[in-house]
């Protein structure tokens, strides 16, 4: 009866809505990208053990084309479908028989539930009413049907802050006690409306917006109405709270209502729902939580701290004020879904940056409520943790430790070296990656970025833009990369540096520790010189401390810190040089913020060089377009061949096409998406070449199929040609023991490949460009395609073959193709600097395809040579012409025939 009463609640809200026409305007309804919170059967939780960010769930209705105009005026029935994607995963057991096998798994649930409903939606109410069902798979894999009623409020169509919310809930219409209940889940969306009317965004200036939030008006952004949009919206702002001394509990510290069980949010959220530049006025919502990596979209939704609230711009203090309103549960206040607006907040943006104050944002949050009133909380002020200095109009830096620049770290003289060249302190070549050591042990990875160069705001957007069709190289949004300086010139970087985990739990770390930020990060800004002329950099540095320390040293900051750079030539002879550096405390080994010094270093990748790399690339992939044509034209002739010497077949080694076979397979097969889709995961050093590259490179692949499919038809016709032969038990002989005598050959080279890798790894050889073992493995199967005419060889000698088997132009060729990449490795180790990123930037002669050394150059080009003009004396003089004397006269003794009496 519960059941079916529920079923009925749409029909009997909209009775004798019986539909006439269809409606085409059914667009109003949809959304997507709305909240929801609870159905945790369904939806699952967040475990203990979770350590996953993303815990957004997913929330979008769409009606489908059966939308109908009713005989009730405004109504509509319609059916529509309602997802959910949920970030939470369960396992459950699974079996698979497939090719007669039997074993079970674990699969992973879907996490995606989609509901089809039916129901009416009134275009007067803004209401909607639907019911329907959807298929759901329990932990223990067993599947149910959920039905539901779901019930909505849009909004009006000339909102307010009051009546601008989707929001709604999906309930079971089972009882509790049956498989298919889930509990009710409570649905919000936050849509853009074009006729919205800011109703309270006066009441922040005009009600009182404190204005002490640490930094005077002079001292702050002022912003035109062109700007202020463009300002506003840049993503979702991240702030950190910070509560007074006096707020060891939640009692009248916290946001939320009630306490929340002593739960103190570390971080705030603020996310623009929609922007006015002429009114200067913004809706936002606002949200907490203990991580500033989420944000909103990353955690989960909580309706009991989530505020939505309408800002206004005040020309006269330069600051933002926001009045926010709570969010009431649907289930109880169904189309009232907005109360309690007594909360202000109030920020702005500073417009003078220093070594010790340098956040975007500072504001405060607070309630109009007097401290006998429930949901009274004190005065929270916060910042933001994040150093962007982009979007932001008349930015700029006072250097304010100058004085204590130059007593600790002296200008250095320059070193007069003939035409050597440092990088600009304006040019990209400024920021960098590093890897970071502590006692020659590699513990974090970090990188740095400058602030400010001179008065000027460093571009940190800039992107290395490179047009290869013209040749043309440079950086899109640095327009002074060509600026010189004459002497040292005024700097600030930040320097971030983020620690392997298990270096988190060191002795050394802890001084560290206590400056570790909500990505896991230790951040340090710093100012200081940059001397062009010696691409010397000297900084002092400053690293916020932590709230746990702060009291008992009565200092938020350790500002005793001494970082040092030295930048190599932009033009020198040696290749592939680093960015060294430094990072030290200048405190007291006793001291509790003292830590042990930490060295960094970072390949340093110039314009100069960029720009030959490029010209490299285009180089390589051209090269290797001629190299896989090539193949193919070679085997093509080899074909040819064996088409005019049809009795050579049956001598051709199986074992050497299946190696020059599987030498072109396996990269396609590694390659295939790419093959059509480009590989998205190739990062060539931030470059954007308009396709050219990426045609060419599928170009490459088109052509390298080609060759394996004609590789393969040759396969085919010596396979059937041997099958066929009058001597097919001597020859399938001679196969085999050729493949027994190769076979150990290569297994024997693969396990010193892995000696080799042990021994490094055993004995910590340290190189600039590590190996790893399936590297390793990936050069020796290129040594292996080296070596292609080993087999053939082999299966002379066992067969004493005298057949001009293979074409001249096809093995001479073939040898010519693989020894070419080793000659240019030597050209490319004299010209061109190392930039070994994963082989990525590599499209011929790549290290991680085969052994490249200067030694290896010249030893594999000389063997291969060798075994070609092996091969040319064996179809001449026959093929056990290099055994000794006594194997040879064995060959003769066998073609004496017998004489029968």
């Amino acid at each position: 009866m519960v059941a079916t009463s529920r079923k009925e609640t749409c029909r009997n809200n909209s009775p004798n809505s019986h539909p006439t026409v269809r409606s085409r305007n059914n667009h109003a309804i949809s959304f997507r990208g709305g909240y929801c919170t609870g159905g945790e059967r369904i939806l699952g939780r967040k475990t203990s053990n979770q350590t996953n960010y993303y815990a957004w769930t997913y929330v979008r209705f769409r009606p489908t084309r059966n939308y109908y105009k009713t005989i009730n005026k405004g109504v509509h029935k319609l059916e529509a479908s309602l997802y959910f994607q949920s970030p939470y995963r369960y396992f459950v057991n699974g079996s698979n028989s497939r090719y007669g096998s039997n074993y079970h798994r674990t699969v992973r649930g879907s996490g995606t539930i989609k509901f089809f409903l039916n129901g009416f939606w009134s275009e007067v109410s803004r209401k909607l009413c639907m019911v329907g069902s959807a298929s759901w798979q329990t932990e223990e894999g067993r599947f149910l049907n959920l039905d539901g009623v779901l019930k909505l409020k849009f909004a009006s169509e000339n909102p307010n802050i009051f009546t601008s919310l989707v929001s709604g809930t999906l309930e079971s219409i089972n009882p509790p006690n049956n498989l298919g209940y889930f509990e009710p889940i409570l649905i919000f969306d936050f849509p853009y409306l074009s006729e919205y009317t800011y109703s309270l965004a006066s009441k922040g200036v005009d009600g009182g917006c404190y204005d002490d939030v640490g930094v005077p008006k002079n001292q702050s952004v002022s912003l035109e109405s062109r700007d202020f949009c463009s300002v506003f919206y840049r993503g979702i702002i991240s702030v950190e709270l910070e509560y007074s001394t006096e707020c060891k509990t939640s009692q009248n510290c916290t946001p939320f209502d009630g306490g929340r069980g002593g739960y103190l949010p570390k971080f705030m959220f603020l996310q623009v729902i929609q922007c006015s530049s002429d009114e200067e006025k913004l809706r936002y919502m606002v949200g907490f939580g203990n991580s500033s990596y989420t944000g909103f979209y990353n955690q989960p939704f909580d309706l009991d701290s989530a505020l939505i609230g309408e800002g206004s711009w005040d020309v006269n203090t330069n600051m933002l004020c926001i009045v926010a309103c709570r969010i009431l549960n649907p289930a109880n206040h169904w189309g009232y879904e907005v109360g309690d607006c007594t909360t202000r907040l109030s920020l702005r943006y500073p417009s003078i940056w220093t070594l010790r104050n340098n956040s975007k944002i500072v504001g405060q949050i607070w309630t109009n409520k007097t401290v006998s009133d429930s949901g009274y909380f004190r005065k929270i002020m916060f910042k933001s943790w994040e150093n962007d200095v982009s979007g932001l109009p008349g930015l700029k830096y006072e250097y304010t430790e100058l004085d204590r620049v130059k007593k600790t770290c002296p200008v250095k003289k320059a070193v007069k070296m003939e035409g050597m060249q440092y990088p600009d302190g304006h040019s990209y070549d400024m920021r960098f990656d590093m890897s970071v050591k502590h006692s020659k042990t590699q513990v974090a990875w970090g990188n740095a970025v400058p602030l400010f160069v001179g008065n000027e705001i460093y571009d940190q957007s800039g992107v290395f833009i490179v047009d290869s069709m013209e040749s043309e190289v440079g950086f899109g949004t640095i327009s002074e990369a060509d600026k010189k300086t004459n002497g040292p010139l005024n700097i600030s970087y930040k320097l971030s540096v983020n620690p392997f985990p298990q270096e988190k739990l060191g002795g050394w770390f802890l001084p560290l520790n206590l400056s570790m930020n909500a990505l896991g990060q230790v951040e340090i800004i710093a100012e200081g010189m940059y001397n062009a002329e010696t691409g010397h950099l000297c900084m002092l540095g400053c690293r916020e401390l932590s709230s746990s320390i702060q009291e008992s040293i009565n200092n938020s900051m350790d500002c005793e810190i001494l970082v040092n750079f030295e930048f190599p030539p932009m033009n020198s002879t040696r290749r592939g040089e680093f960015i060294e550096g430094s990072i030290k405390s200048t405190r007291e080994k006793a001291d509790p913020l003292y830590f042990e010094e930490l060295s960094m270093s970072s390949s340093a990748f110039y314009l100069t060089e960029a720009k030959q790399s490029i010209w490299r690339m285009d180089l390589e992939i051209t090269m290797a377009l001629i190299s896989n044509t090539l193949t193919c034209i070679l085997v093509g002739l080899q074909l040819f061949h064996v088409k005019r010497n049809p009795q050579v077949l049956s001598y051709i080694s199986h074992v050497m096409i299946l190696i020059l076979s599987l030498g072109h397979m396996i990269p396609l097969v590694l390659n295939f998406e790419a093959l059509f889709l480009g590989n998205h995961d190739k990062q060539t050093l931030l470059l954007s070449t308009g396709g050219w590259l990426e045609a060419n490179e599928v170009t490459v692949r088109i052509v390298t199929m080609v060759a394996f499919l004609l590789q393969i038809r040759l396969l085919q016709l010596v396979w059937t040609a041997r099958s066929n032969h009058e001597n097919k038990k001597g020859l399938w002989e001679g196969e085999k023991k050729a493949a027994l005598v190769s076979f150990p050959i290569y297994i024997i080279g693969g396990l010193l490949t892995l000696l080799l890798n042990w021994t490094r790894n055993r004995y910590g050889y340290q190189a600039r460009y590590s190996r790893s073992l399936w590297g390793d493995l990936r050069s020796y199967a290129g040594l292996m395609l080296d070596g292609f005419l080993l087999p053939q060889i082999l299966f002379n000698v066992f067969c004493s073959s005298k057949e001009s088997s293979l074409s001249r132009p096809f093995y001479i060729g073939t040898t010519l193709v693989r020894v070419l990449p080793h000659g240019y490795d030597l050209y490319r180790g004299q010209n061109y600097a190392m930039q070994f990123v994963n082989g990525s930037s590599y499209y011929y002669a790549n290290p991680s395809a085969d052994f490249y050394s200067t030694t290896w150059d010249v030893m594999i080009p000389c063997v291969g040579i060798v075994l070609a003009v092996i091969i040319f004396l064996q179809q001449r003089l026959g093929g056990r012409w290099i055994l000794p004397q006594r194997f040879r006269e064995l060959e003769l003794y066998q073609k004496v025939p017998v004489v029968n009496e």
